[in-house]
């Protein structure tokens, strides 16, 4: 559980590295990030700087080539795969770039996918559903 205070992220010295035939490719190099609770972070740099690679570190998706990374008081390199899911599951909102949303389901629904995956209940599920769409300013498009 998360407290007021708890820091959100705490990622120290990340580095990542990709072998690319013969040579290595330093996508990351020694990035310190600090998330605390309300804060707006924005990635933004030019395509192939490391964004997706950063965030996909930082969900538990990859593995750093070195450095730390702890959400909510966890630290991903001491979580298995299972227990990294379930983090993403019940802590983490992610929407990726190209949105991989349902065509067939209200913005609503699409919303409410994850509160079914982690079985919430339905009323909560829409409750949640519908704060989550009005806190980005979304409610009017609940249904579309």
């Amino acid at each position: 559980m998360t407290t007021a205070t708890q820091t959100i992220v705490d990622a120290q010295g990340i580095t990542r590295d990709f072998q690319s035939g013969a040579n290595v490719v330093h996508a990351l190099r020694g990035i310190d990030l600090r998330v605390l609770p309300g804060e707006l972070v924005a990635l933004r740099g030019r395509s192939g700087s490391g964004k997706t690679t950063l965030l996909n570190i930082l969900t538990g998706l990859d593995d750093p080539t070195s450095g730390r990374v702890i959400v909510l008081g966890h630290d991903l390199a001491q979580m298995n795969e299972a227990e990294r899911a379930r983090l993403r599951r019940e802590s983490i909102g992610m929407l990726f770039q190209n949105a991989h949303l349902f065509p067939a389901l209200t913005a609503q629904e699409n919303v409410e996918v994850p509160l079914r995956l982690g079985l919430v209940k339905p009323a909560e599920r829409e409750q949640r559903a519908r704060a989550a769409l009005a806190k980005v300013g979304l409610e009017n498009r609940a249904h579309h």
